[in-house]
Order: structure tokens, then sequence, then C-alpha cells
């Protein structure tokens, strides 16, 4: 039976320090703000956002929340999205994505200023985490991950880890971060061949394929850690599921996130934490 990795614990620990950072933000006259920009109404938003308004309220960061229709001119959206970055009470955006067709999100990503992008989408946030500089701040699933091995005492230094998936929102970025702290690290993909042969030698597998219950026993190994990155709605068992087989792998390896919570509650927290992080700055220029 492998020891279950849980967000529960970690975000409980991350929401006391925040709790405290954001009660000395305040007795400073500065109230951490998160701007939510969001356009239409997708479930899977409206889901992560209901999570962050919680997560926000529990700590005491103030949010504003601007819903755009799905029809939205390119003009509007850019005069919102620029309204937002020049609003000194606004300390981080969270705008979500995929944007619609007809809004150019590329361009979207280059006007979002990266000292408020505090979900880590744009070029310099990104471009921070390559060189360990705070140009920005990291994407909050790839810090997520790497929050839940530091909770766990899961040394990385020397270690081999094998990351599955290599997109800019967790594959590349966690990548990155875990050689920071002395991993050795391997990233496949669609184009790896023989991924087990890979996977197999590694201390540390992180779960990022996108495709649900992508990874079986098949390419696990006796007394690995797991992390789970996935987060898909099972039909056909009702539930939600991860990127890994989890009943068939638990009984293998020493240590892993289950999904649900694991790394999505981390997820949230992290998002309040860069919020907190830019209003700190703030202080610092």
């Amino acid at each position: 039976m492998a020891k279950l990795l849980k967000g529960k614990e970690v975000v409980e620990l991350l929401n006391d320090k925040l709790i405290n950072e954001v009660n000395a933000l305040k007795s400073k006259g500065i109230t951490p703000t998160l701007g939510i920009l969001r356009v239409g109404e997708r479930a899977d938003d409206l889901s992560y956002e209901r999570g962050a308004l919680k997560r926000c309220e529990q700590v005491g960061v103030q949010v504003e929340v601007t819903a755009l229709p799905e029809d939205i001119s390119e003009k509007v959206f850019f005069d919102t999205l620029e309204k937002l970055n020049n609003d000194s009470n606004i300390h981080g955006i969270l705008m979500f994505r995929p944007l619609p067709k007809h809004i150019d999100s590329e361009k979207a990503r280059a006007m979002l200023k990266a000292s408020k992008d505090v979900d880590g989408c744009t070029d310099l946030s990104l471009a921070g985490v390559f060189t360990n500089t705070k140009l920005g701040f990291a994407p909050c699933t790839a810090e997520a991950a790497m929050e839940i091995l530091k909770h766990y005492d899961i040394s990385l230094t020397g270690k081999r880890v094998v990351v599955i998936g290599r997109s800019l929102v967790i594959g590349r970025p966690v990548a990155m971060l875990l050689m920071h702290e002395n991993a050795t690290v391997t990233i496949c993909h669609t184009k790896t061949i023989d991924i087990p042969s890979i996977t197999k030698d590694a201390d540390i597998v992180i779960v990022a394929t996108g495709q649900m219950e992508s990874v079986g026993k098949e390419t696990i190994s006796e007394g690995q850690t797991i992390i789970d990155v996935g987060i898909s709605w099972n039909d056909e068992k009702g539930k939600l599921c991860g990127d890994v087989r989890f009943d068939e792998v638990e009984e293998l390896v020493e240590a892993i996130t289950p999904v649900p919570g694991g790394v999505g509650g981390v997820t949230t927290s992290i998002l309040v934490k860069h919020v907190v992080e830019a209003a700190m700055r703030t202080l610092e220029n």
C-alpha cells in the first residue's frame, strides 16, 4: 500500500503562512487582490474560479472578477486587459485560457504584465523559471508538484526524475524547477520511443500526459514516487481520475498523489500564494 501524498496537508500549511503574510501586508495598507479575467462561461473555468474564490477568502485575499461575454470584441478584451495591467490595486491577474478563437491568444500573453502573471503563462515568467529568477511566476501546477515533494520531504538532489509530458503548463517548467533542486531530469513525450524503458529506472515519475489513465503498471517500477498531475471526469466510472491508473499502480509504488485530493487543490493555493508574493514585491519597488 503506497503512501498517499495528499494535498490537504500542504494546503493547510500554505494557508496558515499566507494568512500571516496577508495580515502583515494589510497592516501596511496593502490588500492583496486578484483580478480574474474570464471570457464566456466554460464549465472548467467556472470550477477553477470557484476554487480560487474560496481559497482567497480563506486567507483574506480580495478578488475582482471581470466576466466578459463569449462574443466580446477583441478591442474591448484588450482594453479590459490593459486596464487590469495598469490598476495598481490589482496585484495578480488570472486570465482564463483558451480564449475564443477571434481573440489573439499570443497577443494576450504578450500584453499581460509578468509582474502580475500569477498563473505563469507569459514568456517572461517562463524565462524566469528557466533562469531561476523572479521575472514573473512559475506555472501554478508545476510549482504545486514541487510543493508536494517538498512538504513530504522527498529528496531531489541527485535523484533520477522522469517527466511524462512537455507542455509549457507543466512538463517543461517542472523539469526546470526539478533541475534547480539538483535532480537529474528526463522528459518523455508522444514521440519518445519505449517510454517504459526510461521511466522504470526513475526514482520519481511526474505524469502529465493530459490523457486520462494513460499510464499503468507497465510503465512503473516498485518503490517509485508518482506525482499524477492529470484530472479528468471518467463517465464510465462516474468519478474524477488522473493520468495514472491508480488502482493498479498504488500496489507497486512507495508514494503517489491521489486524484482528486492531490495536486489540484495545491495548484489553487499556489495561485493565491503568487498573488500575495506579487503584493509583497510592490514593497520592494
